[in-house]
């Protein structure tokens, strides 16, 4: 456990981490007007170590609650604009010739922060998608003959659209599998659209107040006090059922890995520490279901063209599986 978290009471931690939530919650909500629910889950998949992909039509604002999330956080971002012509280098980094000490030094790529913006992700080549996988699932980089870790926190948030379909390649199985969720944020309702236009008339986005409410040290002690939550032996069994239904449910061609089973666990103990609560109940499992598994599963084409959805399967499962008293 780190230092900080041993040399303070537990409470006292979880109180500090709890009030760095607050603050960023109500800063991000400031820009993303109405998308609470939305915002909660993205603060829960940062806390809870993973990353987020967003998905979404056009203009519901998943570039602005990212580059939102990281102006509240006194953390270093990086955006990449994702496009067919995109190399892996051009994310990892490269090594440039010095002419004047007449050897190569490393220059590193835009994957060198503590959040990377990876906009319109499905827009590169599979091979240049490949090059975040080592750096998702590890929080380091494999390049030039050596490994360079990355400083914590790491946290990748991939935005794409799911209506276009020229000039994209669809994300393998793999690296769907390394974003602890996936959700979009929805169109909203009219009045909510109408105070977007009155926050936006004078031609100052709102994006342009935020200004950094949490210290890089506060942001780690969030992430250190959400694995302290208390997950019990009922809950984990109940996390485990629900991800090893996915394995056997009709028309699924490729079920959920252990790897969404700890997603499930770490994004509920970080909803656990938002609502107050020392440990992870059943309802927060259910909570998050949807968002951490549905995008881990693989039909089979007879499902697909009956008109089968992963969505469908995740409550199929949530209805049928026994909920921990």
């Amino acid at each position: 456990m780190d230092p900080t978290l041993c040399g303070q009471n537990m409470e006292t931690s979880w109180n500090i981490a709890r009030e760095s939530y607050r603050k960023l919650s109500d800063a991000i909500q400031t820009v993303m007007t109405g998308n609470t629910r939305q915002v909660r889950w993205t603060l829960a998949a940062f806390a809870g170590g993973g990353h987020l992909l967003l998905e979404d039509l056009p203009g519901t604002g998943k570039t602005t609650l990212a580059k939102t999330l990281a102006a509240a956080m006194a953390t270093t971002c990086k955006r990449i604009q994702f496009t067919p012509d995109l190399l892996p280098s051009d994310i990892l980094g490269v090594s440039v010739f010095d002419p004047d000490h007449r050897q190569f030094h490393f220059r590193e790529g835009p994957i060198f922060t503590h959040i990377l913006l990876a906009d319109e992700i499905n827009r590169a080549s599979p091979r240049t998608q490949s090059a975040l996988l080592e750096s998702m699932a590890e929080g380091q980089v494999s390049v030039e003959g050596g490994v360079r870790v990355l400083e914590s926190p790491f946290f990748v948030i991939a935005t794409q659209n799911p209506v276009e379909f020229h000039g994209t390649y669809p994300l393998p199985e793999a690296q769907m599998d390394r974003f602890a969720m996936r959700f979009g944020l929805g169109y909203l309702p009219l009045d909510q659209e109408i105070s977007i236009l009155t926050l936006q008339a004078t031609g100052l986005h709102p994006l342009a107040n935020v200004t950094s409410c949490v210290t890089l040290e506060e942001v780690r002690l969030l992430q250190q006090a959400t694995a302290t939550i208390r997950v019990g032996e009922a809950v984990k069994s109940y996390i485990v059922a629900l991800v090893q239904a996915t394995r056997s449910a009709p028309g699924v061609r490729l079920g959920a890995s252990p790897r969404a089973s700890l997603a499930l666990m770490k994004t509920a103990q970080a909803l656990a520490l938002f609502d107050g609560l020392e440990f992870v109940t059943p309802d927060l499992v259910q909570e998050i279901a949807l968002p951490v598994i549905a995008h881990r599963l693989a039909l089979d084409p007879r499902a697909r063209f009956a008109g089968r959805t992963p969505e469908q399967v995740v409550h199929e499962i949530l209805d049928q599986t026994p909920v921990p008293v």
